[in-house]
């Protein structure tokens, strides 16, 4: 899967961007270009979906059969789904949706549902997803873009920054290698990023995220490592009404 966000669209954190991209060999691209080198990689079995010039969603099946794929678009929400929910089924009856909902359906239908009309922390839902799944989410309604990773490891998603500033967010470690020169990193387990309100430790919401420099087989600094630092807190909304919830996030542009 692969996801190509506009600056305007997000506001990721400054060390993702390497000022060593400018001196490396490997020139960073342009969406278009990261777009048609992703569909190289499996041209009869690949789609995109362009929205004007703010983002660019693109999915094709994995190479990795032990690694479960979904794609969904539903109210003009979008979803990329890598992994598996082994409480599915729970998530199912606990949100009164059909028997035949899929993993990116349900996170769609999870993330409607709370932007429009539930008080209730975006950390708290995650933290009920049992199993391994990273996922990508565009609200195109509301311009929008929630990503997450969870937290055991066995699902990977990386992002970094393409020519014109854009993130790039792709399990396919090659595609973000390539289009991204060294401004790129791991997108960290346990976490969660949105637009409007940056990156956040959703195992740990009270404690901040903190840059380590990372640098690669060659000793070239790359974008950074994101940890969550044990040794901070940072100050919390309250954990209700609008403001503490996804309904919040969601009236962001």
């Amino acid at each position: 899967m692969l996801g190509i966000f506009k600056e305007k669209l997000v506001n990721p954190p400054e060390e993702l961007n390497s000022p060593a991209s400018l001196d490396s060999p490997i020139r960073s691209k342009l969406p278009n270009e990261i777009l048609q080198e992703f569909i190289s990689y499996n041209p009869s079995n690949t789609f995109s979906m362009s929205f004007g010039n703010d983002a660019l969603l693109a999915f094709s099946p994995s190479n990795k059969p032990s690694i479960h794929q979904g794609f969904c678009v539903l109210d003009d929400i979008c979803c990329m789904f890598l992994g598996s929910l082994n409480n599915l089924s729970m998530l199912i009856k606990q949100y009164g949706l059909s028997k035949g909902t899929n993993e990116a359906m349900f996170i769609i239908e999870a993330y409607r549902t709370l932007r429009d009309r539930g008080p209730y922390p975006a950390d708290q839902v995650l933290k009920e997803l049992e199993g391994s799944f990273g996922f990508v989410i565009y609200d195109n309604k509301n311009g929008n873009v929630f990503t997450a990773l969870g937290s055991n490891g066995h699902v990977g998603l990386f992002w970094g920054i393409a020519a014109d500033g854009s993130v790039v967010i792709s399990e396919n470690l090659e595609i973000i290698k390539t289009s991204c020169a060294k401004s790129f990193a791991p997108f960290p387990t346990g976490c969660m990023f949105h637009s409007g309100q940056g990156l956040m430790s959703y195992e740990h919401p009270t404690r901040k995220m903190k840059a380590m420099p990372r640098v690669d087989s060659e000793g070239v600094m790359c974008g950074s490592n994101f940890l969550v630092d044990s040794q901070s807190r940072k100050e919390m909304m309250p954990r209700v009404g609008s403001e503490a919830n996804w309904a919040a996030w969601g009236s962001q542009a």
